[in-house]
């Protein structure tokens, strides 16, 4: 059964198309993966709320989620709202949401830090309190090995990766997905038990590099 919405099928192809069209002129960057049980890299970066932001802000929670993400991604823009209702859903068991916008605004101008602005305040993200920082140097999703956007980092209490990858198995209706890796993941680093499903190939646009 396809998880697409009939009435969306244009409009996400003229998105993909755009993305392509990005893609081509994007590159791939050789970066340090990430493996299971690596710890959470520091950083410091510009959010939305003007404001500097640090690993350390997170110290208290019980589990932290680092999304690389952005505004053009027809994935990303389909994932914003889930995200937000994961941070709803799991903030009073004390887990930490992140998202980090990677790409180069010269080749992606939506990618912008004044369009984060823009991004947050249709979605209320500093009312919400939900970070949404800017990566501008690339230095910190090259320390990720982030390839995409969206794609998913868990970290568990000790601050070890214990998933990584997708965030469910339908970007395009939320309705129809069946497979909810991303929040599974955190249900079982609240609880302080394994992931089963540890890393699913994230699915989503090429970070745009810097040349």
């Amino acid at each position: 059964m396809s998880c697409f919405e009939p009435e969306l099928i244009s409009l996400i192809v003229l998105k993909l198309i755009n993305c392509a069209l990005k893609n081509t002129n994007s590159r791939e960057i050789q970066t340090d993966m990430l493996n299971l049980g690596d710890k959470l890299p520091a950083f410091d970066l510009l959010g939305v709320d003007g404001k500097r932001h640090n690993q350390f802000e997170y110290a208290d929670r019980y589990a932290v989620v680092v999304v690389f993400t952005c505004n053009h991604c027809p994935q990303s823009l389909a994932y914003w709202p889930r995200l937000i209702h994961l941070l709803e859903k799991f903030e009073a068991d004390n887990l930490g949401i992140i998202a980090i916008n990677p790409n180069d605004a010269a080749q992606a101008p939506e990618d912008s830090y004044d369009n984060m602005l823009k991004l947050a305040k249709h979605h209320n993200l500093v009312e919400l309190n939900f970070r949404y920082l800017h990566d501008e140097s690339q230095e910190l999703a090259q320390k990720f090995g982030a390839q995409r956007t969206p794609e998913a980092f868990l970290f568990n209490s000790k601050r070890e990766l214990v998933y990584k990858g997708a965030i469910d198995d339908c970007w395009e209706n939320a309705n129809m997905v069946t497979r909810i890796w991303l929040e599974d993941a955190i249900e079982s680093a609240l609880d302080g038990i394994e992931v089963d499903f540890p890393e699913i190939p994230a699915v989503g646009c090429s970070i745009k590099w810097k040349k």
